[in-house]
């Protein structure tokens, strides 16, 4: 299947492609946050405005208000903006809710569209069991100030600290496999989308999925997700092209940020002045990565007490290249070995995932100006037929310390490959690599007792080529433990 062109240029791709060039060319000592892009959708005609509670909405959150909701979007009129209302301090329990062009859904502070947790609230085929759900539309999104909540909690049927056992649907015959639950809001070929000013909360599956969209801005939007729940990823953008997202809080138990690729390529996404959360990977693209991933930057963020932070897991033959990571500060720890991720601040790795799959290659790569303290090092990871080349770290701080009791020693290549290998622990794991620039870079270690923190940089030889370290330090700092600091941080002797 052939790998489409580019898109032609846009109002997005018009601020992307400068912030990427400039930041390309920044100079070793210099930090300027990029100025977070803003795009106002145009409008040539005035807006009508709807009110669901004329269309007999209760807002009681025990009756169903699909049919009131839903008449009150048809009822819009084509060709020209619609905002339907939800007036506050009223809880909307409903079905899935169909979105049509022009139409956004003004979804008030203080009010709440709650999404229904039985399996007849969805439609009959298992792609559409979304909360909210727009398809084939343009000029569309969500505003407003108020909550959208998916009841994730009512999927729970087990609930555990390493990750909850939730309700799967396969049981009816609607579906196969363990993720059988519905996600909170979808956009799936739909052009000129708007979400801003929203709380996105307790999705059962992913929270927000943009899907073969283009022209997408999501601002201004927090999501919160169950610490312990499985696969209630934060955003995930498939296949779409010119996105912006920008000031949102994201505190998931899953991927925070996730770009995929799975029936085409994905181009021109930048994420600004966002905080990260995240029981695994808080910027991730991947797993899914069968077509080309170009053109993504990625400034001013905070990631804290992270499974992983900046990750690549490229398994389906997709390329990568021209991606950018600057101004990113990286708090990242163990959780339990069922999540993947071990701990690494930035995790690229391409190899195939099974013997069918095919080697996509990770090229031009920029990390400048990043700070971390994490439990584990660095892993830069191609494959004999995926290699990583032209990758460039400039101006990074690396604090490597303990304070959890999990254990370490173990290289994660899951999902696929070699899954969960022995391998000391490393300030830089580096195989199948041709090009490397390392340049200002400090790296710091704890005062291990156990001298867990031997191995500054490990290269997996012969297969790593083209290396340039300049101004590279690594030394051991000593942290002062106060007495019965070592058994408040959960710290024992196996460490």
């Amino acid at each position: 299947m052939a790998v489409p062109s580019p898109p032609p240029p846009s109002l997005i791709q018009s601020i992307t492609v400068p912030l990427l060039f400039f930041l390309f060319l920044l100079p070793p000592l210099q930090s300027n946050p990029a100025t977070s892009p803003i795009i106002e959708l145009p409008h040539t005609l005035s807006a009508t405005t709807i009110s669901v509670v004329d269309f007999g909405a209760t807002g009681d959150g025990v009756h169903y208000d699909t049919s009131a909701i839903q008449s009150a979007i048809d009822s819009c009129p084509a060709l020209s903006p619609c905002h339907v209302t939800f007036p506050p301090w009223r809880t909307y329990l409903t079905a899935t809710i169909r979105l049509k062009s022009g139409v956004v859904l003004d979804i008030q502070e203080g009010a709440t569209l709650l999404g229904g947790p039985r399996l007849e609230d969805y439609p009959k085929e298992q792609n559409k069991w979304y909360v909210v759900l727009a398809e084939n539309a343009s000029d569309v999104g969500i505003s407003g100030g108020g909550v959208v909540d998916g009841q994730g909690l009512k999927f729970v049927t087990r609930f555990d600290e390493r990750k909850n056992v939730m309700v799967s649907w396969n049981w009816t015959g609607a579906c196969l496999g363990d993720e059988c639950r519905p996600r909170l809001v979808g956009f799936i070929n739909c052009r000129n989308v708007n979400l801003s000013k929203l709380r996105l909360r307790q999705p059962a599956y992913w929270c927000l999925h943009i899907v073969q969209c283009e022209n997408v801005l999501i601002q201004d939007v927090s999501i919160y997700g169950d610490f312990n729940t499985p696969n209630n990823d934060g955003i995930d953008i498939e296949d779409s092209n010119n996105t912006v997202i920008t000031r949102c809080h994201i505190d998931t138990g899953d991927d925070a940020i996730c770009p995929k690729t799975n029936t085409g390529p994905l181009y021109n996404l930048t994420v600004t002045n966002s905080w990260i959360r995240t029981k695994s990977s808080a910027i991730k693209l991947g797993s899914a990565s069968w077509f080309d991933f170009k053109g993504l930057v990625f400034d001013n963020i905070t990631i804290v007490d992270s499974h992983r932070g900046l990750g690549f897991q490229i398994r389906d033959g997709g390329n990568v290249s021209d991606i950018t990571f600057s101004n990113i500060n990286i708090s990242t720890r163990y959780y339990d070995p069922s999540w993947w991720g071990r701990a690494e601040p930035i995790y690229v790795t391409t190899c195939p995932r099974n013997s069918n799959s095919k080697e996509g290659s990770i090229s031009n790569l920029l990390f400048v100006n990043i700070t971390s303290t994490s439990e584990n090092g660095v892993f830069l990871s191609g494959s004999k037929g995926g290699l990583l080349s032209d990758l460039r770290f400039i101006n990074l701080n690396l604090t490597y310390r303990r304070w959890t009791n999990y254990a370490g020693g173990l290289a994660d290549y899951r999902p696929g490959c070699q899954g969960l290998v022995n391998h000391s622990t490393a300030g830089i794991i580096m195989e199948h690599i041709d090009g490397l620039v390392i340049d200002n870079v400090n790296m710091r270690w704890s005062d291990d007792p156990l001298r867990q923190w031997n191995d500054p940089l490990d290269f997996r030889s012969s297969t790593v080529n083209n290396i340039s370290l300049l101004n590279f330090h690594s030394s051991l700092f000593v942290q002062p433990v106060k007495e019965g600091e070592r058994e408040r941080l959960g710290r024992t002797t196996e460490l």
